[in-house]
């Protein structure tokens, strides 16, 4: 059966209308699709050596769609949390071509149960107080670059906000009267509010009167006016924990990410003893499950609960050889 409306139209209806127009989808979410797809479609022309706008939806069935997975992680590289957000892009399409398709229902329902790639999860890295003491006093504040970057660091580090959250900040969105906090629009379009501490609005109280008063300016702009790219602050974190290293040798070790940072924010949170609800609810996540992670990862809350359990009493076993003709056999 032929398409009723063909894979070609399809592909630009599921980001015109429903990415664009009706899930106004963010630019990073329909860029992520985007460069999904073309993969797709180059690999298709290679594969079964047709034009991309003469596909079927026949044609990138399931058999299909595991071989281009297999591809990405053998000719690309990616590993599989890079597979998984390709296979999250296709997903998301053949859900809206159900509804538009129907008579393709089990070749789609086929697509859909493709599953994820399961993939190591290592303990989030996070910074303990005398690292982020150290990074917090790397940057040259002599200079105006090293005030910018000062104010920056203080303020991740400070409200667990994402990059794109931190970098997005204008002056008309930090409060710094009664009631000090700063607004941002997050994940999922979601705006929040994260109060600031007092050293925090000291900094940025002063960075402001530096910048000159302007609702509009992005707080922390680059050099030319403009906001950071999420590559520019990653690079400010690994520059500034090179130089914090050098007094503080557990950086040298450490990678220094923007989400270190907000990870760092988390277990300064839950350390205090701030419920996983309410940390939740600071970082912006859509589950309490999210912050899970933390609690795998702070040893702190692991020793605090085996110094309440009573130790099993129990001796060290005594080292006795073997008999020297039974060990001559074993060494044979």
């Amino acid at each position: 059966m032929k398409d009723a409306i063909g894979f070609p139209t399809l592909l630009e209806t599921f980001f015109t209308r429903r990415l664009i127009a009706q899930r106004k989808a963010s630019p990073h979410t329909i860029a992520s699709y985007r460069d999904t797809f073309r993969l797709l479609l180059q690999y298709a022309e290679k594969r079964l050596a047709k034009a991309p706008s003469t596909l079927t939806i026949e044609d990138v069935n399931a058999p299909f769609l595991g071989a281009f997975l297999d591809d990405l992680e053998s000719t690309r590289t990616n590993g599989a949390r890079s597979r998984n957000l390709r296979l999250t892009a296709i997903r998301s399409f053949f859900r809206f071509a159900a509804l538009e398709t129907p008579q393709h229902s089990g070749l789609i329902q086929r697509v859909l149960a493709i599953p994820n790639k399961r993939h190591p999860r290592p303990l989030v890295g996070f910074l303990i107080r005398p690292e982020i003491d150290a990074l917090l006093a790397a940057p040259d504040r002599d200079s105006w670059l090293g005030r910018r970057d000062h104010a920056l660091l203080l303020t991740a580090v400070q409200t667990g906000l994402r990059v794109t959250e931190v970098t997005s900040i204008r002056q008309q969105d930090v409060h710094l009267a009664s009631g000090p906090h700063v607004r941002c629009e997050g994940k999922g379009r979601k705006e929040r509010c994260t109060p600031l501490t007092k050293s925090t609005v000291t900094v940025l109280t002063a960075w402001i009167r530096e910048q000159g008063v302007d609702g509009a300016k992005i707080l922390f702009p680059s050099v030319r006016g403009g906001q950071l790219s999420a590559d520019s602050v990653q690079y400010l974190g690994a520059k500034y924990a090179g130089v914090a290293g050098r007094t503080c040798p557990s950086l040298a070790n450490k990678s220094v990410s923007p989400h270190v940072l907000r990870h760092t924010t988390a277990m300064e949170l839950l350390q205090a003893g701030v419920d996983r609800t309410l940390i939740a609810l600071w970082l912006g996540h859509e589950s309490v499950e999210t912050t899970q992670i933390y609690l795998d990862a702070d040893l702190a809350i692991k020793e605090d609960v085996l110094s309440k359990t009573t130790p099993i009493n129990t001796k060290a076993g005594r080292y006795q050889p073997d008999d020297d003709l039974l060990a001559f056999l074993k060494g044979l």
